[in-house]
């Protein structure tokens, strides 16, 4: 729908979330057509690197007003700061949120790198912050469960194919404990295959996959359906009780849905009408309540508003344990992943530390021009020797 609407070229295009669903090499060919595009172009998305990339203005709506700032993404954090602290009224929760994202936006490629190294050596830091961490003072909050030994996931030489249709071959990566995984690639490419791997769903063809004695996994996958349709919001996230233990200490189930911007009515809500943004928030708290050390997160920012997903990148970067997620967002990645698991396409899956924008470097220190290039999924065919 997407490509029919480009080739019209209209005046006047309207595009609705229009990178949900892309993999990151074909949002970057849509940014770079758009940039050139002779029309106007208005978009309704919460992708911050598009609006960074591609936005003239931005026209934000904030309880019930609409509010154009001329400039891109990080132009517009610099004036909505400022606006906030001009306001009496603005919540200091969100100055802070705003506050830590400018922080990162202002840094430079060599200090975001040093930040994302400097996690990896803090496991023990980030588990005796949580233990005084004032619960109530948390937008989102995520308890690291129990203490993580050193083997965390180490995969050996795994491999796996459909068919004549090889995904990866000889794949081996061990998992740092405070380490925040990114795994990218193609709609097809593997990904979630790797994930019902890591979760005994399914067996690889080849090559061992351990998991260490400590771990205690959850999984949040991209179907999100295992809820009754007809219970309210606040009962699904609390498991019908007013009250649960969360990191030690207890928490009102309305009180911990509002941090996942479930608020007043919004409460009542059968989770069976919720939208795509709201069941992706619902089943974030659902996880997010497990109590595990290791997250595996099956594109958790998919239809997610901006605050949600600010509020969900503190809240990662706070947790005392480890992370894989899978995604297609280049700013979340940015901000919180330590190392990249990359599915390139023919069968291949690089292993990169650091985060997305150092990757996408190396990636096209590697492959030159082509790096540029959108590719279709292909696969190497399956050999037997």
């Amino acid at each position: 729908a997407l490509c029919r609407l480009l080739l019209q070229e209209p005046d006047i295009l309207l595009l609705d979330e229009p990178t949900n669903h892309l993999d990151a090499e074909s949002v970057q060919w849509l940014e770079h057509h758009l940039q050139q595009y002779k029309g106007t172009v208005i978009a309704v998305t919460h992708d911050r690197y598009f609006l960074d990339n591609a936005a003239q203005w931005i026209l934000e709506l904030d309880r019930g007003e609409g509010i154009p700032w001329k400039g891109n993404y990080s132009s517009w954090l610099e004036q909505k700061q400022q606006r906030l602290a001009n306001e009496a009224k603005s919540s200091e929760r969100q100055q802070r949120q705003l506050q830590r994202e400018l922080e990162w936006v202002r840094m430079s490629p060599r200090a975001r790198q040093a930040k994302g190294k400097a996690r990896l050596s803090s496991y023990e830091k980030l588990l005796a912050a949580e233990k005084t961490a004032r619960i109530e003072d948390a937008r989102i909050y995520i308890p690291s469960g129990p203490r993580l030994g050193e083997q965390v996931i180490e995969a050996n030489g795994i491999g796996k194919a459909y068919g004549d249709n090889l995904l990866f071959a000889d794949l081996s990566f061990s998992l740092p404990r405070s380490g925040i995984v990114g795994v990218i690639g193609a709609n097809g490419a593997g990904k979630t295959t790797l994930f019902r791997l890591l979760t005994g769903q399914e067996r690889p063809d080849s090559g061992t996959i351990r998991l260490g004695e400590t771990v205690k996994l959850a999984y949040a996958d991209q179907e999100r359906n295992a809820v009754d349709p007809e219970k309210p919001v606040w009962e699904v996230i609390g498991d019908g009780q007013e009250t649960f233990m969360l990191g030690g200490k207890q928490v009102n189930a309305r009180a911990y849905a509002s941090w996942f911007n479930f608020t007043g009515g919004d409460q009542q809500k059968k989770a069976g009408v919720l939208s795509g943004g709201e069941r992706n928030r619902l089943h974030l708290a659902r996880i997010v309540k497990a109590e595990a050390n290791v997250l595996l997160l099956d594109e958790p920012t998919n239809d997610l508003d901006v605050n949600t997903l600010r509020a969900l990148e503190d809240a990662l970067d706070d947790f005392a344990g480890c992370a894989v997620i899978i995604s297609h967002d280049r700013w979340f990645l940015d901000r919180v992943a330590t190392h990249i698991l990359a599915f390139e396409g023919e069968s291949r899956v690089v292993w990169f530390a650091g985060n997305y924008s150092d990757y996408e470097a190396d990636r096209r220190r590697r492959l030159g021009h082509e790096a540029d290039q959108p590719h279709r999924v292909r696969y190497r065919k399956l050999t037997l020797g």
